[in-house]
């Protein structure tokens, strides 16, 4: 299986400390995943490298010829992907805008029929929960829906140290094994769908809304 893990924090500024605190869960994301679950393939997706535009325009706006180089790049790596794994910080109990930001660049043709797995964190002690909440529901429209099963990491900074690794009192095999419940349940999810989409191609099934609104409207 290919995943894709979204790193959601554009902020590399402070106040908060310290600066980008999800840098800190993603390394430990990935670190699981690579030790764990070495047979996949993953590879990290971070916002910072995609800035906000002065005037928003998505990639399927574009005629196929003038899209920008680096949205046609992860634009074929998010179709090429069997899954996903977000990861976003708690603004106003919402997701990350610049993690929906750059999501909303592309149709949910290049997401759909594929699982996708939550992963939260604040440098309190919720976690990101109430984000994660409102993430379910964004997730979905995309097609790509959330397993039940998330990850909350609440008081990062003392969970993590800057280069990702667990702090002197933690236990890096809890840790695991609690993300484990997700990832378990993503691939699961995704070798299901992936042996599915070989039989029966979904896009023939459910028309994807290309060129006009009335495609989607009732009778």
């Amino acid at each position: 299986m290919k995943f894709l893990v979204f790193l959601g924090t554009l902020r590399d500024s402070t106040p908060p400390t310290p600066a980008r605190l999800g840098v800190r869960v993603t390394e430990a994301v990935l670190e699981c995943l690579k030790s764990r679950y070495a047979e996949h393939d993953v590879e990290l997706v971070d916002v910072l490298d995609y800035p906000p535009e002065s005037v928003f325009k998505p990639h399927f706006a574009y005629p196929r010829s003038k899209a920008p180089s680096a949205l046609n790049q992860l634009a074929e790596k998010i179709e090429s992907a069997d899954g996903f794994v977000l990861v976003s910080p708690e603004y106003n109990h919402s997701m990350s805008p610049a993690l929906a930001n750059l999501l909303n660049h592309f149709g949910s043709s290049l997401f759909s029929y594929k699982p996708s797995a939550i992963v939260t964190y604040s440098a309190g002690q919720w976690g990101g929960m109430r984000a994660a909440v409102g993430m379910r529901t964004f997730l979905s429209e995309l097609g790509c829906l959330p397993v039940s099963a998330m990850i909350h990491v609440p008081k990062a900074q003392e969970i993590f140290t800057a280069d990702g690794s667990l702090q002197a009192q933690e236990d890096q095999g809890s840790w695991f094994d609690y993300f484990g419940r997700t990832f378990n349940q993503l691939i699961w999810w995704a070798q299901a769908a992936k042996g599915h989409r070989a039989q029966v191609d979904p896009h023939k099934l459910v028309r994807d809304f290309k060129t006009d609104p009335s495609q989607r409207n009732a009778p």
